[in-house]
């Protein structure tokens, strides 16, 4: 039987931002991770972060082979192409990572600071006695042998699936299981271009409800003419096939002629508000389990990042206070909700929306302006939004008889403001929780 002060399931970018600020403060951390120690890193996602992410928590930006894109903003692409969007600011300058480089970056800053790592080891099932996680029971994958890992707390941060999350039982008051219509199912490849991209600062996201319904499909330059190229699409009804709709759809176009592929796959991407707790007796959860991902975009890195470190911190305020459940943990969820969470309940309720506009009505809005460049950039750092509808909007979607779009555009910024203030009221204590989730819930079914 081994014992730590910490256990973490998964070396993502969650796990190793966590154990990295545990066993900075002396702390006995494990990490774990079902990968080859030189196989962590490796990820299928769009590689895209902020500049900001990283100068909120004082990490130094990717440099080196981490980095292979600096980029200045995000171009968008109504559904028929006619309208283009420039987002540009502080907010969306940002880094297209290679995930490998920057994963094993995280990981060595982990291991230095103290952190023992696990490879090849399968997180099977949390050890839960008298209401307290205790710990985990893991399989090593090279030699088939389970064994039990004790610890204080345990750190569940492996990613989508869950593993730990999933089996917690419903007295520990943390949600097990996430919507299919939260989540989005995604392909994406690497390529190599004949010839170099244009724009190359800019991120190119293209809307459409057609080809990608509840998602869009994506070009990243990476290099002079190397691109993360992908789709996703909401988990929704009989949702289409992504790899075969970014083959039909996508990688038909001219630029992709004679184009050769690097590597490509599909991944899950929880895109809806956080989890509404994210503590339990002896367990945090963080990163794509805990669902602290942007629910417009889908960009994860910088939200694991916060998480993680966040998580970090709080455990070892609960340990120096010998508080390792619920209650001494509970300041985790307040400061990801402060920090974070608020933006992403906001964008939550635009993601309903998006979801709910057809294509026509998206060709309209843009081509009008009735949401700007600007309303763009401020929906993305989570601020208010300011709305563009004149009177020659309204006759014109009277005459394609859409004006109920323009009443659902006013009434989604009013909720956007609504659900970011009940946000920054999350309770200070467990006391308070059951009731501000009975109004969440009614907040998000338009109730409140």
């Amino acid at each position: 039987m081994e014992k730590y002060d910490v256990v973490i399931v998964g070396a993502g970018t969650a796990g190793c931002l966590a154990a990295k600020t545990v066993a900075k403060a002396g702390l006995d951390v494990l990490l774990i991770d079902r990968k080859q120690k030189q196989d962590i890193g490796r990820k299928i996602c769009g590689d895209a972060v902020g500049q900001h992410h990283f100068d909120k928590l004082g990490l130094t930006y990717p440099k080196g082979d981490e980095l292979e894109r600096v980029m200045a903003g995000v171009r968008i692409y109504s559904p028929d192409l006619q309208s283009i969007f420039d987002v540009k600011g502080e907010g969306l300058k940002g880094f297209l990572l290679n995930r490998h480089a920057f994963g094993q970056r995280l990981l060595k800053e982990a291991l230095d600071a103290g952190t023992q790592l696990k490879d090849q080891t399968q997180a099977l099932e949390p050890i839960i006695e008298k209401g307290y996680v205790k710990g985990i029971t893991a399989k090593n994958q090279k030699t088939e042998t389970t064994a039990k890992f004790y610890a204080k707390i345990t750190i569940e941060a492996s990613g989508f699936p869950a593993i730990i999350r999933k089996k917690l039982p419903p007295e520990m008051g943390v949600p097990t299981e996430v919507e299919n219509q939260d989540v989005e199912a995604c392909y994406r490849e690497i390529r190599e271009l004949k010839d170099p991209i244009e724009d190359p600062e800019m991120c190119h996201i293209y809307l459409s409800q057609k080809h990608c319904p509840g998602g869009y499909y994506w070009i990243f330059p990476k290099g002079d003419s190397k691109v993360n190229v992908g789709l996703g699409v909401a988990m929704i009804n009989k949702f289409p096939n992504p790899r075969e709709t970014l083959y039909r759809h996508v990688l038909s176009k001219p630029i992709f002629k004679d184009s050769s592929l690097i590597e490509g796959g599909a991944w899950y991407v929880p895109t809806r508000r956080p989890l509404d707790n994210m503590v339990g007796n002896g367990i945090i959860i963080v990163g794509d389990a805990a669902c602290q991902v942007n629910p417009i975009h889908g960009g994860g890195i910088g939200p694991s990042m916060m998480g993680g470190t966040l998580a970090g911190r709080t455990v070892i305020e609960a340990l120096e206070k010998d508080d390792v459940g619920c209650d001494g943990l509970w300041g985790y969820n307040v400061k990801y909700m402060e920090s974070y969470g608020l933006k992403q309940a906001g964008l939550d309720v635009f993601r309903a929306f998006l979801q709910e506009t057809d294509d026509d009505e998206l060709n309209y809005s843009m081509r009008l302006r009735l949401i700007t460049e600007d309303d763009l950039l401020q929906t993305s750092l989570g601020k208010e939004v300011k709305l563009t509808i004149t009177e020659k909007s309204v006759r014109v979607f009277r005459g394609i008889r859409k004006v109920s779009f323009l009443r659902k555009l006013r009434s989604t910024v009013a909720l956007i403001k609504k659900a970011r203030e009940w946000y920054g009221r999350y309770p200070d204590s467990p006391g308070d929780f059951e009731e501000w989730t009975q109004k969440t819930a009614r907040l998000f079914n338009s109730e409140a």
